[in-house]
């Protein structure tokens, strides 16, 4: 990763970080097992990416970032309550997250629910907070987040991954489950960023067409990573879908295939931001350190 572009993800990511220490209950609130959950799993050490999309978005749009950071922290807020429940071993069971024990293996599974129920209340709780533009009113904001976590998108894509353990699918199962579980809530970090830039309808347009495209490639480089590094390295359990028995790219296409397939999607992607111009030189650099990325 070019250093600029690493330094840009820190202070990002670190920006991210104090305006969610503001919005997130005190670890002493009571009832304090909660709040300590809640922390628990914010704070675990995640990259921050659909953040910095939302914020690189608004910075496209020719937006403000102090504007977009409540959207920033609401999409990172609903993505980290999905991966609470993700683990727990009702859904895919796993007990590392991020590198540290997961939310159940921690404060237990009954906790845990609790815990992800209660980020995803907090995530409405912040995009409550935006104002809204000219374009977008606040309650444009509310219903963008909602729709990315609804029953046909976040939830409906959790619900086809399971439904798909242990059969055959093809490609076009696997497209459809993504667009939904992965690609959703990165389309909505864009969008809402561009919506608090006041942006166009075809400025967001583009956002949303960028967004499906890099989702997709995000997922299919999940997929490659997982049967190609360790869980060291990856800081989750490697080996997972295998043994979940999850269809995944490289098992319906092969790895080589796979690798060409997130490479298309992220061309497909930098040719969405066209009608952006230079301003999307921020979200092309983040697509391409994407497709590049080890873990």
């Amino acid at each position: 990763m070019p250093m600029e572009l690493k330094d840009h993800l820190m202070q990002s990511a670190a920006a991210v970080d104090a305006a969610l220490d503001r919005f997130l209950p005190k670890a002493a609130s009571r009832p304090a097992t909660i709040h300590r959950a809640m922390r628990y799993t914010v704070f675990a050490g995640g990259k921050r990416l659909r953040p910095a999309l939302c914020l690189a978005a608004a910075e496209a749009c020719g937006g403000r970032i102090a504007d977009a950071m409540p959207a920033a922290c609401a999409v990172e807020l609903m993505h980290t309550y999905s991966l609470v429940h993700d683990d727990l071993p009702s859904m895919d069971d796993d007990d590392l997250r991020r590198g540290r024990p997961t939310c159940h293996t921690v404060f237990g599974e009954g906790m845990a629910v609790l815990c992800g129920d209660a980020l995803l209340t907090q995530a409405f709780a912040v995009i409550a907070t935006i104002r809204g533009t000219k374009r977008h009113p606040a309650s444009a904001f509310v219903a963008e987040l909602a729709a990315a976590g609804d029953s046909r998108r976040l939830i409906g894509g959790q619900v086809m991954d399971l439904e798909g353990e242990g059969r055959r699918l093809t490609k076009r199962d696997l497209t459809r489950i993504h667009e939904a579980k992965t690609a959703a809530l990165i389309i909505a970090s864009l969008r809402l960023g561009g919506m608090s830039a006041d942006a166009t309808p075809a400025k967001l347009d583009a956002l949303g067409r960028f967004g499906r495209c890099l989702g997709l490639a995000f997922q299919v480089i999940d997929d490659i990573l997982d049967i190609t590094q360790s869980t060291e390295v990856l800081g989750k359990t490697a080996g997972k879908d295998v043994a979940m028995e999850k269809t995944t790219y490289p098992a319906v296409i092969g790895l080589a295939a796979s690798k060409r397939e997130a490479a298309r999607l992220t061309r497909a992607a930098m040719r969405a931001l066209d009608p952006l111009g230079r301003r999307a030189s921020r979200l092309r650099e983040l697509a391409l350190h994407l497709l590049q990325r080890d873990h």
